[in-house]
């Protein structure tokens, strides 16, 4: 307990360095601290701030919806987006970009105002039904499977509205597609937040039974863990928190696949009490490295290029390891 407690006060501190380097990293250093041209300012609280607490949000929303759905499905490889929760959001989004680009009294501005909400909206559809599937199997397999034919018949959809998209529509949704932690304001915030705190809310009411599911659904019945209502729990907590970061800063890649088996490595157990906040720690921790090197470039890459190179090495590993 006494070397968690470390670790936690290390990752904490460690969280708080990082958090302070990506408001003060970027084409122009800027230095918090300091006095500040008006210039200076307007770019620190209205861009570099809301930057960095998105990455904070978004990196420890996305590890946390991993880490619930790798027990669920006791697969190491399952992720935020196994339930086809991001196939879902980029539905939407190619529904208003692709659809609406057919339409040239539609202006493009309108777009971008409306991505969140459309991606929202298609993450919400899918997470729908996919909550009416779990009522009716029994089977955690199953469950995964039907997510993945949603996943896969979304899609197929937005492969067919690319074909018929005109070049400026069909860029708009690649660049959506990319993630960016920068197109999120603090507008975005005041419906952003309150979403990943109802997931966060059903995360803690799965607390004790996560640990139930950790040696299957059998041993989860025999200690009295109603397994049909923590699956609809955790489904919920999945898509609320998937769903919500996907739909305001794009699909972004390996986070919630790698930090869970990070956090289970550095703490050495798999108590859902200490790896929920190890895992919400180490991911947002991680997703601000990213963004700093994201920042180094003249020309800043999507998130998701960098996040990838961090986790798909895991991913290797843990299948090497469990060959």
């Amino acid at each position: 307990m006494k070397r968690n407690t470390v670790i936690f006060a290390v990752s904490a501190v460690l969280l708080v360095v990082l958090f302070c380097v990506d408001v003060c990293s970027g084409s122009l250093w800027l230095w918090p601290f300091g006095e500040l041209s008006p210039m200076e300012s307007n770019i620190l609280h209205a861009i570099r701030l809301p930057k960095a607490l998105t990455a904070v949000l978004a990196g420890a929303a996305l590890s946390v919806s991993g880490l619930i759905m790798q027990t669920l499905f006791r697969n190491p490889l399952a992720g935020p987006y196994t339930l086809g929760v991001s196939s879902g959001a980029s539905l939407g989004v190619a529904l208003l970009t692709m659809l609406g680009g057919l339409f040239s009294s539609l202006a493009f501005p309108l777009f971008a105002v409306g991505l969140p909400i459309a991606a929202c909206v298609g993450a919400t559809l899918v997470l729908m039904l996919v909550l009416a599937v779990s009522r009716r199997v029994t089977s955690n397999v199953s469950l995964l499977i039907v997510g993945m034919m949603f996943g896969s018949i979304a899609g197929a959809l937005v492969s067919l509205l690319q074909n018929f998209a005109n070049p400026d529509a069909l860029k708009l949704f690649i660049v959506w597609t990319l993630g960016s932690l920068s197109s999120v304001g603090w507008s975005d915030m005041q419906l952003m937040v309150p979403i990943l705190l109802l997931g966060a809310l059903f995360v803690l009411l799965t607390l004790k039974p996560l640990n139930g599911l950790l040696l299957g659904e059998d041993y989860a019945r025999g200690l009295g863990i109603d397994v049909p209502r923590t699956r609809l729990f955790i489904v919920l907590a999945t898509g609320l928190l998937a769903g919500g970061v996907t739909a305001f800063c794009g699909p972004i890649a390996f986070i919630g696949v790698a930090v869970p088996h990070i956090a289970r490595g550095i703490f050495r157990t798999s108590n859902h009490r200490v790896t929920i906040p190890a895992s919400a720690l180490l991911g947002a921790s991680l997703l601000l490295v990213c963004d700093v090197l994201c920042s180094l470039f003249t020309y800043p890459l999507p998130v998701s290029t960098v996040s990838a190179l961090f986790g798909a090495p895991v991913i290797i590993w843990i299948i090497l390891k469990n060959k």
